[in-house]
Order: C-alpha cells, then structure tokens, then sequence
C-alpha cells in the first residue's frame, strides 16, 4: 500500500526533524553557564514539546464549516454582570485576587531602548506608575493586600527590577518572573536561527494601558456557586474598523473558542475582518481560576493550538515563531464566559498615534486609571493617524510644545515636518500636510476647526 509507505516516510522525517533539533538545543544551551543554563534548559522543554506537536499538525487547526457563533449565554453583556450591584465585604472577593500584568515588551516600535511600561504618560507618570497607583488605590480603599505580578522578558527584566526599588513604601507587593524564551526557526530548514543564548532583541508586544480591576467583573467570578463556578472570564468588547485583526469568540463543537486570525484560511479572511459575522474581539483582558490552572498543568491537559506566526529578520531571514496565545486555553476550561465591556476597558498603545490619545485631556486621571473625560461629547475616540515624522517617542514628544485641546476632534492626520506650539486647540476634522523639503509650525493657541493645512508655514522669532 503506498499510502502507508508514505506515513512512514513522513514519521521518519519527522523523527529527524526532531533529532535535529535536539542536537541544536543542546550546542545552544552550552553557550552559557550557572543560572542561566538551568533556566534555559527548563524553556527547552516546554519548547520541544511544542515542537513535537508542531510537527504532528496535519491541516489547518480549524474547519471553517464547523465554526458557529458563540450562544447568546455565552457572551454577557458587562451592564449586566455590574446591575448585580457590589457586597458589603468587597475586601473578601479581593483578597482572592492578584494581577498578573505583562511586562515584557520594548518600545523599540516606538524607537524606545528598555520596557515600553516605562514611557511616560501624564505628569512624568509612566505606565507602570499608573498601574501600581490602581492597586494601591484598592489596597487602601479596602484593606487588601493585592499583590501585583509582572511577567518580564529576558528583555525588560534588569531595568524594571531596578525601577521597583522606588515602590518599596509603596502599600503593594510586587513580584516578578521572566516569561520563557523560545528559539525562532529558520522557515526552511526548521531550525533555530540564534547561534548562542547571549543574543538581545525579541519582538515587542503591544503593552496595554492599565486595564483596571473590575470589581463587577470580580464579584461575578467569587459568587458564583460551586457546581457553576466560572474558571475563565475573557474580557471582549465590540470590534470597530481598527480591531478587524482582533481575535474572536466563537462556538465549535459545543466549546467556546478564541479564533485568531493566523488560523483562518486565507479563502475566509474577509469573512473574519467582516464586523457583521464576528461583533467582538478579545481585549486579552482575562480572568482565570488559578485552582484550575494548577489542575489542568497537573493533567497536562492545557492544549493551546499552535500559531505559526512568519516574521521577517532585519537581515531578510524568513522565520517562523511557534506561539500560542493565552486566550485560546478558553477551551480548556469549565463554564468559560465572555464579558462584552465598554470599549473604555480596552486601550492599547502600540503607537505615538495611541500615545497622543493618552496623554491629551480626552482621558482624566484618578488614582491611576484613565477614563473618557465627561467634557467630551461623544464617547468615541477620535481616529488619529501621525506620519512617519512622529513614530519615535523622543522625536514625537519634541513637535508637540504641549499636547493639543482635543476633546472635539474626530479626525486627526498629520504628515511631514510638522510641529504644534502650546495650547492649540483642534476640532472636528483636521488634516495637517507638509510636503517634502516643506515645514509647517502650527502658532501657539491656534485653534483649528475642520481645516486642511499644507505648504509651508514657518514662524521664526524676530
């Protein structure tokens, strides 16, 4: 039966594959010593496992005639969950709680050298500022004592270690642990493109803005009866044309599923992006029983599909990294639920463009969460798009003498060399272009209202 030639020649491929890649481990790991080595070794393993079943994958993870939408009950909405009003003991669901935060990309899309949570947002407070600022806020208020848990990478660990000595008085706990680090592999040869373990500068993710603790969404998860407890809360708001890429809920085989887009055949994309099938995305905001993490690792029972997530080296190398993403263990877990929160839940910034946002008087600050300032009309964000001028921080932050007044804006784009006094003012739809060789200073208490600005505009001091 040639069939059955074929699965065996394929098996002992893949038993080469593997065998190389053992061997490549290995030279790997023996370029460093001591702690190092232990911890690497360690990541290994996860990492061959994942291996192993990247190789074993026949097909596509999903069949897109079995994807349905996910049951009315299965998404509730958040004014829903928050109607149950709070209990007098909001102390005791919040003793039950620790935030973990990830804290392992760089700024470097941002052209920032150290952990994008250090940018700083408002008044010289940075990210994590703002995000320890919360905690202690509900530690006090209640007389908790939550801890808060960054998860660092091999890339953000020294310096934010070092920044947390100036939270030492601070009434939170901080803990830290590094995420794994996993080689990339070389898209042909399948194997791990680093020559030593003594290499820096992994991709950054997008580090999101404190998305705070709900006490809703808490009391939901703690009062819920035994048989029903809920072990996976995933936080999902409504898509806009911004978030087509954003995974989504859906229901397949009788489970909740994260879809995300890298697993959607090519043919469905525009399906996927469609807001009218899919209405929602995963803010990666989750809520996850810890007793049942524990239980689930101990079964070895927490199976996350394999993304493939192709990436282009700087030098033209074409490699592929093995992911799996933390929501799509949804699937893993009894009772899972998702939340459909205001979009004031959801604030990633990723870009000056959503810097800008942040740091203008759209958003007020209190006791370190960031919320739609009820000066503004209309609860949407205004689209904002800044040219290639504005894409390092340090470069952004010297055009703007102060952030612009921009509670009546709706659209923003600006390109070229451009740069904005203090106090200007912007409303309805503004469009700023200065062409190549071509400069425009915006004076200082402009205010622009629906206007379209181009040429050359140069104020210079007499």
């Amino acid at each position: 039966v040639p069939n059955k030639g074929m699965a065996q020649f394929q098996e002992m491929m893949r038993q080469q594959l593997e065998s190389s890649m053992h061997t490549e481990l290995e030279k790997l790991l023996n370029t460093v010593t001591g702690a190092e080595k232990e911890v690497s070794k360690a990541d290994f393993e996860g990492f061959k496992n994942l291996f192993h079943r990247f190789l074993q994958v026949k097909g596509p993870s999903v069949e897109w005639v079995k994807i349905k939408r996910p049951p009315e009950d299965s998404i509730q909405p958040y004014d829903k969950i928050a109607a149950r009003g709070l209990p007098d003991n909001v102390a005791d669901s919040l003793n039950k709680l620790v935030v973990v935060k990830l804290n392992g990309g760089l700024g470097t899309s941002m052209g920032c050298k150290g952990p994008k949570s250090l940018i700083s947002v408002r008044n010289e407070n940075t990210f994590l500022d703002l995000t320890v600022q919360q905690i202690e806020h509900l530690n006090k208020t209640y007389n908790t004592d939550v801890p808060l848990v960054l998860m660092n990478s091999f890339n953000t660990d020294e310096d934010t270690k070092k920044i947390l000595q100036k939270y030492t008085h601070h009434r939170v706990k901080i803990h830290t642990f590094n995420q794994s680090r996993y080689p990339r592999i070389n898209k042909e040869s399948l194997l791990p493109v680093a020559t030593s373990l003594t290499m820096n500068g992994q991709n950054a993710e997008g580090w999101y803005p404190p998305a705070t603790v709900d006490l809703n969404i808490l009391h939901h998860l703690v009062s819920q009866p035994n048989g029903k407890r809920c072990e996976f809360v995933m936080e999902v708001t409504d898509k806009t044309r911004a978030d087509v890429k954003g995974g989504t809920l859906i229901q397949y085989e009788g489970k909740l599923r994260l879809l995300e887009i890298a697993q959607v055949p090519k043919a469905h994309v525009d399906e996927f992006k469609s807001v009218s099938k899919f209405k929602i995305f995963n803010t990666n905001n989750l809520w996850i029983s810890l007793a049942a993490i524990k239980r689930l690792q101990e079964q070895k029972a927490m199976d996350m599909e394999i993304i493939v997530n192709p990436k282009t080296l700087d030098g033209g190398q074409n490699v592929i990294q093995l992911e799996t993403a933390v929501g799509a263990a949804i699937k893993c877990f009894d009772n899972a639920l998702g939340i459909n929160v205001p979009r004031s839940r959801f604030l990633p910034v990723k870009t000056t463009s959503d810097l800008l946002l942040v740091m203008s008087n759209l958003y007020s600050l209190e006791a370190g969460c960031l919320t739609m300032s009820p000066k503004r009309e209309f609860p949407t964000t205004p689209h904002v798009k800044l040219g290639s001028s504005f894409t390092k921080v340090q470069e952004y932050l010297t055009r703007f003498e102060s952030i612009p007044d921009m509670l009546e804006l709706d659209h923003l784009t600006v390109s070229g060399d451009v740069t904005f006094g203090k106090n200007v003012s912007l409303k309805g739809t503004v469009i700023i272009i200065a062409n190549h060789g071509d400069r425009i200073d915006i004076p200082a208490g402009s205010m622009l209202e629906n206007k379209i600005v181009s040429g050359n505009l140069r104020i210079l001091d007499h």
